[in-house]
């Protein structure tokens, strides 16, 4: 769940298939009555769940981080059966929004910014202006209970969730990641889990050296951070919730910038890669080394950064030329994608400036971000993988000064 639902296990694949240049990319919670509008049915109509007991469920619900720099608001709308989304609600976090350095599209330049943990009913959000990360329990499309942490370090983009456990990535200054134990009164730090990532940044980043996200091994075994300008791909073998390693094992990435992690049901890692818009496909092998196992698949779109499962489906937000991808993995755990364009849905001049993208918990649903439109568009997934809109959410924060980054569905 920029983001999703919880990224520590895999969902079920309920929805199964039929057989170097300039980079463009690259305390309060009070609910309001909001002005959102959204549109109607347009069409005839995370990638990963946690398991055990749930304290709490979204049902049906998107979030929206709107990321705003005078305080940090979750937008939340209301999802019908048939992916239709209605305004239910503004709350504040308590922090301030962010925006990175020259950030072209997206203000903070990372995916998993808002994260939805299934297994505790916690809705994540990061405080990129104020340093800190906001919980909120969900009740149905209500948020309550905000609680507000220190991130331990500077700008918050990413967040990852394991378990009973969360780490945050900073992504400013020499960039880090800290470590939370989930409890029913929020996020509290966990003693002796924070790392250096060893970089080179400004407290408020360039959005080309900030690192891109982190995230856990299906497993929880590992934890995992790429670095955009060092072409990097760092992981930390994990023991008993901390890092087993005062510094990260650093992998070379095989293709350049990479930037979102994803993982297929047999544990494989995919990463988008922004450079030439790839992916390319892992096995995370024991110590924290990687084996690349298929060399960088190009779509042949722009700017590819977020990358998202559903199934046996993953869907890839292009925001140099505003279009989404869709892959397919097959059982041999090769990648291709789901046609010649490397396009799952055509694209739309009312849809610009594609960043996240968050997938509901059967797999049935996409949704994903316009920052320059302010809007979010609704996919139903078909079973050949294409993307068939249901439904547009408009008047969401644009990027101008910032902009909305950041979202969660179930």
């Amino acid at each position: 769940m920029s983001g999703n639902h919880q990224r520590s296990a895999h969902k079920s694949s309920n929805h199964k298939a039929k057989s170097k240049k300039p980079l463009a990319l690259i305390g309060a919670g009070l609910l309001a009555t909001t002005g959102i509008a959204t549109a109607g049915t347009l069409a005839n109509a995370g990638q990963y769940a946690g398991s055990g007991d749930r304290a709490a469920k979204a049902d049906h619900a998107v979030f929206v981080q709107g990321n705003e720099l005078d305080g940090n608001t979750i937008h939340v709308f209301e999802r019908d059966d048939d992916g239709v989304l209605t305004a239910a609600g503004e709350y504040e976090t308590g922090g301030k929004g962010g925006h990175q350095t020259d950030a072209p599209t997206d203000s903070l330049a990372s995916q998993g910014s808002l994260v939805y943990d299934d297994r505790s009913g916690m809705l994540l959000a990061v405080n990129a202006g104020s340093g800190t990360v906001t919980s909120f329990r969900v009740q149905g499309q209500k948020l309550t209970d905000p609680q507000v942490v220190d991130s331990g370090g500077e700008f918050p983009a990413s967040i990852a969730v394991s378990g009973k456990v969360a780490y945050v990535m900073n992504a400013g200054g020499e960039g880090s990641v800290q470590g939370f134990k989930i409890t029913k009164k929020g996020l509290k730090p966990l003693k002796g889990s924070h790392r250096s990532l060893g970089l080179d940044n400004e407290d408020v980043p360039l959005f080309s050296s900030s690192p891109g996200e982190v995230e856990f091994t299906p497993d929880g075994r590992n934890l995992v951070v790429t670095t955009k300008s060092n072409n990097t791909v760092e992981v930390f073998p994990m023991k008993r919730g901390l890092p087993a390693v005062d510094e990260p094992v650093v992998n070379e990435s095989a293709g350049g910038v990479p930037f979102a992690i994803s993982f297929d049901d047999a544990g494989r890692m995919l990463v988008a890669e922004a450079e030439k818009s790839t992916v390319s496909t892992y096995e995370v092998k024991r110590g924290g080394k990687l084996k690349a196992v298929q060399e960088p698949l190009a779509n042949g779109q722009e700017t590819l950064c977020w990358l998202e499962r559903a199934g046996d489906f993953f869907y890839g937000g292009n925001t140099g030329n505003s279009t989404v991808s869709g892959y397919r993995m097959d059982d041999s755990g090769k990648l291709a994608l789901t046609n010649d364009v490397g396009l799952a849905t055509p694209p739309s001049a009312n849809s610009q400036g594609v960043i996240d993208l968050a997938v509901t918990e059967d797999d049935s649903y996409v949704y994903v971000q316009n920052a320059v439109s302010g809007t979010v568009d609704g996919f139903r997934v078909e079973d050949d993988g294409s993307l068939t809109k249901v439904t547009t959410a408009e008047g969401l924060p644009a990027f101008g000064e910032s902009g909305m980054e950041g979202i969660a569905a179930v």
